[in-house]
């Protein structure tokens, strides 16, 4: 990795990271974001949909899970596998049942949900601290959400944020995913 993308991504961080969403705005722009993406084709057509469990600084988009679960569509969410130091998706059935304390302090599906292959998503619904105009995005620096992006050969890799995570420029190198569509709770961009 450059020392200077190195260092522009880190500094990026450190500015969202400072920046923060009050409760009752995160709940408000949270259900925008929610309804905008009911009415994309692609949430509509989907029939298999990756989601995130969200961080306190993350839209909430549990409201969306529960959408999916009762139109019938096979809902997952990402399971960390400590020993090989990844996130595989993993089907669940209902909120309640199927979610654990999992890493990172995130909830993620127990350990009798099965695993998703990849191909098999229609729609991956991805977080992060920043993204811009291009498609690129800033994740918290793991990698995590770049190899699982990798594997997805089939299926729209759309950005999930609030509006004021959108930037001019998120610095990337060639191993960071590029994502098809990004959702904030006014916008929608297409790649």
């Amino acid at each position: 990795m450059s020392s200077n993308i190195a260092a522009s991504k880190e500094a990026l961080r450190r500015e969202m990271r400072a920046r923060s969403v009050m409760p009752a705005e995160r709940g408000a722009a949270s259900a925008m974001l929610c309804e905008s993406i009911l009415s994309l084709d692609c949430w509509q057509q989907a029939r298999a949909v990756l989601f995130f469990a969200p961080l306190s600084d993350e839209p909430d988009i549990f409201q969306l899970i529960q959408r999916a679960l009762s139109e019938g569509k096979l809902t997952a969410l990402l399971r960390f596998k400590p020993s090989e130091q990844f996130f595989e998706p993993v089907a669940i059935e209902n909120l309640e049942r199927d979610l654990v304390a999992g890493h990172f302090g995130v909830r993620e599906p127990a350990a009798h949900c099965p695993v998703v292959p990849m191909n098999r998503l229609d729609l991956i619904l991805v977080p992060g601290l920043a993204f811009d105009s291009y498609g690129r995005r800033l994740g918290r620096g793991k990698g995590f959400y770049d190899r699982l992006l990798a594997a997805a050969a089939h299926g729209t890799k759309c950005g999930i944020c609030f509006d004021w995570q959108l930037v001019e420029t998120v610095p990337t190198e060639a191993h960071d995913a590029v994502l098809d569509c990004i959702v904030t709770p006014t916008r929608w961009l297409k790649f």
